[in-house]
C-alpha cells in the first residue's frame, strides 16, 4: 500500500491546484510515464538476458556465435523446453489464455478508451522475455510497446482521467516504448499518433513527444547512445536505382503477406496438434530448434544476422536460404504460441530481402549500385512497414536505428509499396488482422467503445409486464391489447423467467375462444427467451437483441435462477448511445 502522499488520485490532485491548464497537467503525468516506461524497458532486456542465461548460459543477443560452443542437442531442445515453460505460463497465468501484444493496445485505444490490465503486461513480458531467451523467433519491441501501454493505462485508471486523457497518456506509454527500444524518440511519437491516439492535436502532440524523449533519455542513460546497427555511410550511385527499390517495395509488400499467412496457417495447424494447450509452443520450439541447427541466425531477435546483411558478408544464395528460414521460424513461433513481437523478425526478413535484391542488381547493373547495405535498408524498411502497417513511422525507425540519412527516401518508395501491395492483396496489417481474427471490428470502434462502457443496469426498466404462467387465454389476450411494449415476460411463483409472450405467439388462438378454458401462458410462452444480465454491457445486450430480432429483452439474475429483475428497450439503448456520444465528443472537443 502506498503512502496517502503517493497515491496517484492524491499527485493528480496537486498537480491540478499546481497548474490551471490541464493540459500541463498531462504534460508533466507524460514526463512521468516517460520515465516509468524508460525503466520498465531497461527491466525487460534484463529479462531476457537472465532466460537466456538459465538457458544456454550467456546473456548476449549473439546466438550465431555461442551456438557453435553448445551440443546439437542444446540446440534443438532449448527452444523446445522453453516453450513447454512459456506455454504453461501463459495457459495459467494471462488473461485469456493467450499472448498478449500490441494488437491488444491498439483494440484499448479504439474500444476501451485506454483501458488495460497490468497484470496481462507484465505477464506477457514475463512469457516474451522468456520466449526470446529460449530463442523463440520474435521480436522484443511488441511486448515492450505492450508493456508501456499497460502501465500508462494503469495510472490513468488510478488518477481517474477521461476517456481522451486515457488515450493520450496510453499513446505516451507507446511512443515511450519505441523510443526506449529503437532509441528513437522521434519515430516513437509519431508512431504513438499514427497507431494508436490516431489524430496530431497539440494537447496529444506535446505530452506524447516528452513521454518520448524523456523514456530515450533513460534508456541511453543505460546502454548508450548509438544506433541499433551501424552501417558504412552510403550515398545513392543513381537515379536508375529508384526502380530497384520500388521492386524491393513490391517483394517486401508480397513477403509480409507470406510470412502474415504462414502465422495464420499455423495457428491453425496447432489447434489440431494432439495434447494441452500449453504444449503447442513446445512442438512449435522443437521446430525452432530444428531449423536452428542449420541456421542458429533464426533464434532470438536476429539482429546479428541483419548486421551481416547490412555490410554485405552474405552471399546470394544464402541470403535466400536465411530469408525463407526466418520466415518459417517465425510463422512457426507466433503461430505455435510462443509470445513476443513480429517487428524484429520482419527487419530480419527485410534485410535478407533487400541484400538479395543487391546481389542480382550489382551483378547486372554494376555501374548503378549503392552497395549492399543500402538496398538491405530499403528492404528492412519496407517488410517491417507492411507488417506494420505504419509506413511514416517505420521509415523514421529505420532511419533512427541506423543514422543512415541518405537512403531514407529509397526506404519511403519502397515502404509506401509494400504498405500498398499488402493492403491490395490482403486488406489489413499484421495487428489488424489479429483482432479480426477475435472478431473485433476496429471500423466501429467508437461505437462500440461508447456502448462497452455502459451497463446494463443503468438503462434497464425495473417497470415489467409479467404474468404467471396459469394465466389464462383472457387475461393474456386483454392485458396484450394494453401493453404499451406488446411483450409479457411468463414467471413461476418465486419470480423466475420461464418465457415470454407476443401476440404472434399466440397464433390462431388469438382470435379463437374455443382453448380459452384449456390453455394457459406456460402452454404458449416463447421458452428460453434471450436474456441479459444487468452487469453486462449495452454492446453485449444490442448484440443479442440483433441476433433474435427483439426490441424487448428481460433482465435476469443469473446468479439466482433467471429471476427477474426488469426489461431493457432498444428505444432507451439508442438513447443511451445519444447521451454518452455527445459526453464523449463535448470532452474531447473541450480537451483539444
Amino acid at each position: 500500500m502506498l503512502p496517502r502522499f503517493l497515491r496517484p488520485s492524491r499527485i493528480l490532485m496537486r498537480l491540478r491546484r499546481l497548474f490551471a491548464n490541464d493540459q500541463l497537467v498531462i504534460t508533466v503525468l507524460a514526463l512521468i510515464v516517460g520515465a516509468g516506461v524508460g525503466g520498465l524497458a531497461i527491466l525487460f532486456r534484463m529479462g531476457i538476458q537472465f532466460f537466456q542465461t538459465a538457458a544456454y548460459g550467456d546473456p548476449t543477443e549473439l546466438f550465431i556465435g555461442y551456438s557453435q560452443h553448445l551440443a546439437w542437442w542444446h540446440v534443438l531442445l532449448g527452444p523446445a523446453v522453453g516453450g513447454i515453460l512459456v506455454g504453461l505460463f501463459i495457459h495459467y497465468v494471462l488473461p485469456g489464455k493467450r499472448p498478449h501484444g500490441v494488437a491488444d493496445v491498439i483494440e484499448s485505444a479504439a474500444l476501451t478508451g485506454g483501458r488495460m490490465s497490468m497484470r496481462a503486461g507484465i505477464g506477457a513480458a514475463v512469457a516474451s522475455a522468456a520466449s526470446l531467451g529460449f530463442g523463440a523467433s520474435v521480436g522484443r519491441e511488441g511486448p515492450a510497446v505492450h508493456l508501456g501501454a499497460a502501465f500508462s493505462a494503469w495510472f490513468a485508471e488510478r488518477l481517474r482521467l477521461t476517456r481522451s486523457l486515457s488515450r493520450t497518456l496510453l499513446g505516451c506509454g507507446v511512443a515511450a516504448a519505441v523510443a526506449s527500444s529503437f532509441n528513437a524518440p522521434i519515430a516513437g511519437a509519431l508512431f504513438a499518433h499514427e497507431v494508436v491516439v490516431g489524430h496530431y492535436a497539440l494537447s496529444a502532440f506535446a505530452p506524447i513527444v516528452v513521454s518520448s524523449v524523456t523514456a530515450t533519455a533513460i534508456s541511453r542513460a543505460y546502454f548508450g547512445d548509438f544506433p541499433a546497427f551501424q552501417l558504412f555511410p552510403h550515398e545513392l550511385s543513381s537515379l536508375w536505382e529508384f526502380p530497384a527499390f520500388a521492386a524491393i517495395g513490391l517483394m517486401s509488400g508480397l513477403m509480409a503477406i507470406i510470412l502474415i499467412r504462414g502465422i495464420g496457417l499455423v495457428a491453425k495447424v496447432a489447434t489440431h496438434v494432439p495434447g494441452p494447450p500449453w504444449l503447442r509452443p513446445g512442438v512449435a520450439g522443437l521446430i525452432v530448434g530444428m531449423i536452428a541447427l542449420v541456421f542458429p541466425h533464426v533464434m532470438g531477435v536476429g539482429y546479428e544476422a541483419t548486421d551481416a546483411a547490412l555490410v554485405g558478408l552474405y552471399p546470394l544464395t544464402f541470403l535466400l536460404a536465411l530469408m525463407a528460414a526466418k520466415t518459417v521460424a517465425t510463422a512457426v513461433s507466433l503461430g505455435g504460441g510462443f509470445s513476443g513481437g513480429i517487428f524484429s523478425p520482419a527487419l530480419v526478413i527485410g534485410a535478407m530481402l533487400g541484400g538479395a535484391a543487391a546481389s542480382i542488381f550489382g551483378m547486372v547493373f554494376p555501374g548503378y549500385f549503392s552497395g549492399a547495405g543500402a538496398y538491405a535498408l530499403v528492404g528492412m524498411g519496407g517488410m517491417a512497414a507492411a507488417v506494420l502497417g505504419a509506413p511514416i513511422s517505420t521509415t523514421l525507425i529505420v532511419f533512427e536505428m541506423t543514422g543512415e540519412y541518405s537512403i531514407t527516401i529509397g526506404v519511403m518508395l519502397a515502404a509506401v509499396i509494400a504498405s500498398m501491395t499488402l493492403r491490395q492483396f490482403h486488406g489489413s496489417s499484421f495487428f489488424t488482422w489479429q483482432l479480426e481474427r477475435r472478431g473485433v471490428d476496429l471500423a466501429a470502434g467508437f461505437e462500440i467503445s461508447v456502448l462497452s462502457a455502459i451497463s446494463v443496469r443503468g438503462v434497464m426498466s425495473p417497470k415489467v409486464e409479467l404474468v404467471g404462467e396459469e394465466v389464462r387465454l383472457p387475461q393474456l389476450r386483454a392485458a396484450l391489447q394494453h401493453s404499451p411494449t406488446g411483450v409479457l415476460f411468463v414467471v413461476r411463483d418465486d419470480g423466475c423467467l420461464t418465457g415470454s409472450l407476443t401476440l404472434a405467439d399466440l397464433d390462431e388462438l388469438a382470435f379463437d375462444h374455443i382453448a380459452d378454458d384449456l390453455v394457459n401462458a406456460g402452454d404458449v410462452a416463447r421458452r428460453s427467451p434471450p436474456t441479459v444480465s444487468p452487469g453486462q454491457s449495452l454492446n453485449d445486450a444490442l448484440q443479442v437483441m440483433r441476433e433474435n430480432a427483439f426490441e424487448h429483452i428481460a433482465v435476469v439474475d443469473t446468479q439466482t435462477g433467471r429471476k427477474l429483475l426488469g426489461a431493457l428497450h432498444e428505444v432507451d439503448v439508442v438513447k443511451a448511445y445519444n447521451d454518452a456520444l455527445l459526453r464523449a465528443r463535448r470532452e474531447e472537443h473541450e480537451e483539444r
